[in-house]
């Protein structure tokens, strides 16, 4: 499995497409984000263990309480992917533009 196809496998899962959005508003804590997708505790261990793996969020601990921890958005993963959609998106525009050239040739020369 390519590292873009793990990607999307770790996003296909809604419950960590709700992670994802949760931490695009800024680093938060692992109860926080258990609240947030309204999930237990150990559920939400699960899914955040998948991100990890996959490389899309990181934890980090608390020097005052070791049993704190707090995940935030790791960029190079999503870059990964944006780079990807930006690949996709530049053959459709290509489509597009010839599409739209052949309709605004004159109706002779078509």
């Amino acid at each position: 499995m390519t590292p873009l196809d793990a990607t999307f496998a770790a996003l296909a899962d809604p419950t960590r497409r709700r992670v994802v959005e949760a931490l695009r508003r800024g680093p938060r804590r692992a109860g926080d984000l258990a609240e947030a997708t309204s999930m237990s505790a150990p559920a939400l261990s699960r899914h955040l263990r998948v991100l990890r793996k996959q490389g899309l969020v990181a934890e980090e601990r608390i020097e005052d309480d070791a049993r704190v921890r707090v995940y935030r958005l790791r960029r190079e993963r999503f870059g990964e992917l944006q780079e990807w959609l930006t690949r996709i998106e530049a053959f459709w525009t290509l489509q597009l533009d010839s599409f739209k050239a052949h309709a605004e040739r004159p109706r002779g020369k078509r």
